[in-house]
């Protein structure tokens, strides 16, 4: 797809993440506190990412999970942006910005990925 096939079918805000790499304002996503059980999938494709039993409570503003559904769905980017060095998270599939991913997650992983709601639909189980 290109950019104005994107626009068409994003919101301002989902374009503004998905697509330029931009970033919700904390606390302000749709599943920041959701508790239901289902899949998360790319907004952009469909694409599985994150199982609902995969979600915790960060205290961050955005829902934060502690591993993708299946590694092969993501892919993990070197992003040295703003001055500070993080590890971007994009969508295999479609290209899509999710959020990045951080080193101090509470479960055995040890990871966080901390992923914008606009860039996430729920199906639920």
């Amino acid at each position: 797809m290109n950019n104005n096939d994107w626009k068409n079918k994003l919101t301002p805000e989902e374009f503004a993440v998905m697509r330029e790499g931009a970033t919700e304002a904390p606390f302000s996503g749709e599943y920041v506190h959701t508790k239901e059980e289902g899949m998360y999938v790319c907004k952009g494709c469909g694409t599985e990412l994150f199982k609902s039993d995969a979600k915790f409570d960060s205290g961050t503003g955005w829902p934060s999970f502690d591993e993708p559904t299946n590694l092969e769905n993501v892919e993990l980017i070197s992003d040295n942006s703003h001055g500070m060095h993080r590890t971007e998270v994009v969508c295999r599939k479609c290209g899509a910005h999710l959020g990045h991913v951080f080193d101090d997650g509470p479960t055995a992983t040890g990871k966080r990925y901390c992923i914008n709601s606009v860039c996430l639909d729920l199906k639920e189980k």
